[in-house]
């Protein structure tokens, strides 16, 4: 009697730790009594116009890089060039290896370090298969029912085309940007922006300039994307994943399929595949705490409970989120066997068997400590494994910076019913060259997204409503117009 007196004590202490800690332990972290950003007196149309005009250039990225349109991409400068005039005759203009843009904006402030606003000129190229199926033609730049349709519209001509709307109307107001501004348009975001982004990295590194903070595309307002809250969600990206596709090669003698050796070279690759799919990395909650601690106040009380109290219910935790891809991707280095090559003819045995297995790097691992757990996972010595395309996972940025406080800030006064988290990105952007030039780098970008919405960046009927460009514009603008410290109050 009395041990079960002690084991009911116990539970009920336990029990009420863990609903403390579920009451306590996420305190609201949303910003309040943010002053609403100013209406913007705008010519909707003429601004939906210019964005649809650069939709119209097909500024494409192929993975075959010979399939590159140059006079496309000159193009696209020639049309910034026209439609936005006074930038052009106040700041000073760089090309970087020919089709990539750097502007300069001089501040007022010269003591104040400049800030970087990023975005791409191209886009990726439209399905074959999936080309009958617009509603209106994909680079047709088409305007209808409130509406902008085409490729780029989303990503990322809305951040190229919104940034100089914004910095042309502070202009045409005779104002100019507390700090210098620079805008850094890539032209090969699409293909790792190795020609693009990258040598725009280098020539800031040459040029002995550094960032009080950058700003790439990334996260969006999403709605009706996270579980359990209603609230749309603004997601700032502090970091974003690294990437490695590794080669796995098995060498065989060959021969005539009506003599083959116990395992050919293809079955001995398919076993080693089976046993990366079968070694995944192991999940990792930290990646996911600096959302958890801004939303986690939001939550219904049974996932603050586990969230609150991952001490003892990590496993729970970890499994819920495993069980859906796109959560499992923020907690862990993903695997993804993405192609495979054997024979070249039905009754030839392979010499050479390869398989390309693709990893998206959580911070915490890197690129040597992938390759290592897939050379034990496989722990076979016929099979070789090589590194191709490779980079590591970024830095994690600071949520106390003057950047990121400036981006909660305008969020925050672009719509009072958004809440602010930072987040993991799970793709790759060109932020990742610039990691070197600051220690706040961002990426979010000023559309509303939703499950349907999603579908469209890269996908069918890539579109953007005349009042969410607005409200883009509207953004871009008020950041361009409170870069000094003494901005955020």
């Amino acid at each position: 009697m009395k041990k079960l007196l002690v084991f009911t004590l116990a539970l009920v202490a336990l029990v009420s730790l863990l609903l403390v800690r579920a009451h306590t332990e996420f305190p609201d972290r949303q910003l309040y009594g943010v002053e609403p950003l100013p209406e913007l007196a705008v010519d909707a149309e003429a601004m939906a116009e210019r964005l649809a005009a650069s939709i119209r250039i097909p500024t494409i990225s192929h993975d075959d890089r010979s399939n590159f349109d140059a006079e496309a991409f000159l193009a696209f400068h020639s049309l910034l060039e026209e439609r936005f005039p006074l930038i052009h005759q106040v700041a000073t203009r760089q090309l970087i290896n020919d089709y990539s843009l750097v502007y300069r904006i001089e501040g007022q402030q010269a003591e104040l370090k400049p800030a970087l606003f990023m975005g791409h000129m191209d886009v990726v190229p439209v399905d074959p298969a999936t080309a009958a199926d617009w509603t209106h033609p994909p680079f047709g730049g088409v305007i209808e029912g409130g509406v902008i349709w085409g490729r780029g519209a989303m990503d990322d001509k809305l951040t190229v085309l919104a940034l100089m709307e914004a910095m042309e109307m502070l202009l045409a107001a005779g104002e100019t940007p507390a700090r210098t501004v620079y805008f850094a348009f890539g032209h090969d975001e699409e293909v790792g922006g190795k020609d693009g982004a990258r040598e725009a990295a280098r020539y800031f590194q040459q040029q002995g300039i550094s960032f009080e903070f950058v700003l790439d595309e990334g996260g969006a307002v999403t709605e009706g994307m996270v579980p359990g809250i209603a609230a749309p969600v603004a997601m700032i990206g502090i970091a974003e994943k690294g990437y490695v596709n590794l080669h796995l090669t098995v060498d065989a003698a060959g021969g005539h399929s009506s003599q083959p050796p116990p395992h050919t070279a293809a079955g001995i690759l398919a076993a080693a595949i089976v046993r990366v799919e079968d070694n995944p990395f192991p999940a990792d909650l930290s990646a996911m705490a600096p959302n958890f601690a801004y939303l986690g106040h939001y939550y219904p009380l049974p996932t603050r409970l586990a969230l609150a109290n991952t001490w003892l219910l990590a496993p729970l935790v970890e499994q819920v989120l495993l069980g859906s891809r796109t959560t499992a991707a923020s907690i862990r280095t993903t695997t993804a066997v993405t192609m495979l090559e054997g024979s070249s003819k039905s009754n030839i045995l392979p010499t050479r068997a390869t398989a390309v297995v693709n990893f998206r790097i959580l911070p915490g691992d890197s690129v040597a400590s992938v390759k290592q757990h897939i050379e034990s996972a496989i722990n076979d010595e016929r099979v070789s494994v090589s590194v191709h395309m490779a980079n590591e996972p970024s830095p994690v940025s600071s949520t106390e910076s003057f950047g990121f406080r400036l981006l909660e800030r305008t969020i925050r006064g672009s719509d009072g019913a958004v809440l602010v988290t930072p987040y993991l990105v799970q793709g790759g952007t060109d932020a990742k060259h610039f990691v070197e030039l600051s220690d706040s780098v961002y990426r979010f970008m000023m559309f509303r997204a939703n499950p349907v919405t999603m579908k469209r960046v890269h996908g069918v009927d890539e579109q953007i409503s005349i009042e969410d460009y607005v409200e883009a514009v509207r953004f871009y603008h008020a950041l361009l117009s409170t870069l000094a410290p003494g901005d955020l109050g």
